[in-house]
This record gives C-alpha cells, structure tokens and sequence, in this order.
C-alpha cells in the first residue's frame, strides 16, 4: 500500500510509468524470449528438413513401479515430485534413445521435443520426429505398420485391453 502511496504523492497518475521494467535474458530457461528462441529453432528444423513424420506424445504415469516402490508408506506420488521428474526424465531419455538412436522407427533426420506439465502436476512430452528420406512412410500398409487407433480385443488381449480402457479412456 505504501508504494501506491508514494506513486500519487509524486503527482503520478499513470500506471504505465510506474515501476521499473526487467527483461530477462534469453538464457532465462522457460521465459518468453526462450520460449520464442525455442520456437524459432524448430521452425529452423521444418524448414532445412520438411515437415515432421511423427508426432509422439508420452505422459507420465503415477504407477509405474520405479515410483510406487520407492513411496513412503502413505505416501502418494503427488507427495514426491522430485522422485516422478526424475522417472520421468529417464523413462523419456530411454525412449529418445530408442527413437534416435537405436532407429525403432527408422533413420531419424532431425527432432524436437518439449516437456509440459498437466494441472495435476504430471509432466508429459510431446516429440516430433524428421525422418531420413529412405525411412518415410509412403504406402498405407507402412502406415498400419505403426499406428493403430482401436481398442484391442478383450477376448485375444485381455490385459493389453484392460490397461488401455484404464489409461486411455
């Protein structure tokens, strides 16, 4: 209250001139002027090598085991944030090195990913995916090959249907 005070005793009337503005670097990680760095970086990668073959997006589940086996009795992960990044984090570096390195999809040319966090507190990625000329899906059998939109059979894949209507739906 003192500030606003002190802004009208010195006959200010305007709230444009009052304050002192603070541009933080570029360096700042998640500000705007890296954000719009970071924006313009994969824009520089569509550009030299086309647009992206591969749209992934992995979320981060609060049950896998490397999180539940290492709560405290009464514990929810919600309560241990460090400890679900931290999953997370090499969950998505294993599956980055599957993609890039081990070439599970083919010969990746270029990517881009970014890591957001849910309202709840979860972190979740989304991956884009440039892939070699040689390595591009063509035909509608490739397609196919790599995605499927369908609830599996609950008779053939009991398990497998079972998670996806408890994660997916």
């Amino acid at each position: 209250m003192q500030g606003v005070v002190d802004v009208l005793s010195s006959g200010e009337t305007s709230g444009s001139a009052v304050g002192k503005r603070v541009v933080l670097p570029r360096s700042f990680p998640r500000g705007d002027r890296d954000m719009q760095r970071r924006f313009l970086n994969a824009m520089a990668l569509v550009q030299r090598f086309g647009r992206p073959d591969y749209f992934i997006t992995m979320t981060c589940n609060p049950y896998w085991d490397e999180i539940t086996e290492n709560l405290e009795p009464g514990q929810l992960p919600q309560d241990r944030p460090d400890l679900v990044a931290r999953i997370f984090r090499a969950k998505l570096r294993d599956m980055l090195d599957l993609f890039v390195k081990k070439n599970y999809f083919g010969e990746v040319q270029a990517y881009a990913h970014v890591t957001e966090f849910q309202k709840r507190g979860l972190p979740h990625e989304h991956i884009l995916l440039i892939m070699k000329s040689s390595s591009k899906l063509t035909t509608l059998d490739e397609y196919d090959k790599v995605i499927c939109a369908e609830i599996p059979d609950k008779a053939k894949y009991p398990e497998l249907h079972l998670l996806v209507i408890k994660h997916m739906l």
